[in-house]
C-alpha cells in the first residue's frame, strides 16, 4: 500500500543543513498497524508528517498505492492528504468554539457533501465512538478521552483508509490512554491502517510492527 524508498529529509537554517531523515526505506502493507518509536529529533515525526503527505521528502520516492506522493505539488499534496489520510493528534487539535458536532463536521463541509447526508454520517461517527450524548458540548466541557474520541471521529470521516496517531496518549492519563488505545485498535481490526508515533513501549506493543529510528535512520523493525 504505502513504499518508501531511500527518502531523505534536509532541512537548512542559513549554510547549515540538519538531516532529519537518511535513506529511509519501508513497506507498510494495508490493514497494518505499525509504531514508529524514537527518542526526541530521532526523525519520527518528520517520518510520520511525509507519510501522512504534511510535509515532502528532499530525496527518495514515496509511493502510495498508484500515486507517486514525492512527485505532487503542494496543492495536489494537499488535496491527497484530504482524500486519504485522517489525523489524530496528541492535544485533539479540536476548534474550541465549536460543538463536538461541528468539530466532526468540518471534512465533510470541506468536502462539500450535502447537509443531510453530513448529519447522517457524523451521527454514525459519534456512535462508534460511543460519544453521541455530547455532540452538543464544546470541548472545553468533556474529558480529554472524550475530545481524542472526538479527534478520531473527524479522522474516520476524511474518507481516507489511512489513520496517523502522534502520540495519541501523550495527553492522557493511563486508564483513558487505554480506552483511546483499545478504540485505534478496533478501527485497524476492522481493516484501517494506522501509522502511529509513540515513545511508551506498552502503548508501540498494540501495533503489529515497530520502526525504531535514531539520528534519521531505521534501526530496527521488528514484530511486536
Amino acid at each position: 500500500m504505502i513504499s518508501l524508498s531511500h527518502i531523505q529529509k534536509v532541512y537548512h537554517t542559513g549554510d547549515v543543513e540538519f538531516h532529519a531523515l537518511n535513506d529511509i526505506s519501508l513497506e507498510i502493507k494495508e490493514g497494518e498497524f505499525l509504531a514508529i518509536m524514537g527518542s526526541s529529533g530521532s526523525g519520527k515525526s518528520t517520518l510520520l508528517h511525509i507519510l501522512g503527505c504534511m510535509d515532502s521528502p528532499t530525496g527518495g520516492e514515496y509511493r502510495f498505492e498508484d500515486t507517486l506522493v514525492s512527485d505532487l505539488k503542494p496543492a495536489q499534496l494537499d488535496t491527497f492528504r484530504k482524500k486519504k489520510m485522517g489525523y489524530v493528534f496528541q492535544q485533539f487539535a479540536l476548534m474550541k468554539q465549536y460543538t463536538v458536532f461541528e468539530n466532526v463536521e468540518i471534512p465533510l463541509i470541506a468536502d462539500n457533501v450535502p447537509k443531510k447526508k453530513r448529519k447522517e454520517l457524523v451521527n454514525e461517527a459519534l456512535e462508534k465512538m460511543k460519544i453521541a450524548d455530547l455532540a452538543d458540548k464544546l470541548p472545553t466541557q468533556i474529558s480529554g478521552g472524550q475530545q481524542q474520541r472526538v479527534a478520531i471521529a473527524r479522522a474516520l470521516l476524511s474518507g481516507g483508509k489511512v489513520l496517523l496517531a502522534d502520540e495519541p496518549t501523550g495527553a492522557l492519563d493511563k486508564k483513558t490512554g487505554t480506552d483511546i488505545m483499545n478504540v485505534i485498535k478496533e478501527l485497524n481490526e476492522d481493516g484501517m491502517t494506522i501509522i502511529m508515533v509513540t515513545h511508551d513501549e506498552k502503548i508501540a506493543a498494540y501495533a503489529d510492527r515497530v520502526v525504531r529510528i535514531e539520528d534519521g535512520y531505521i534501526v530496527l523493525s521488528d514484530q511486536s
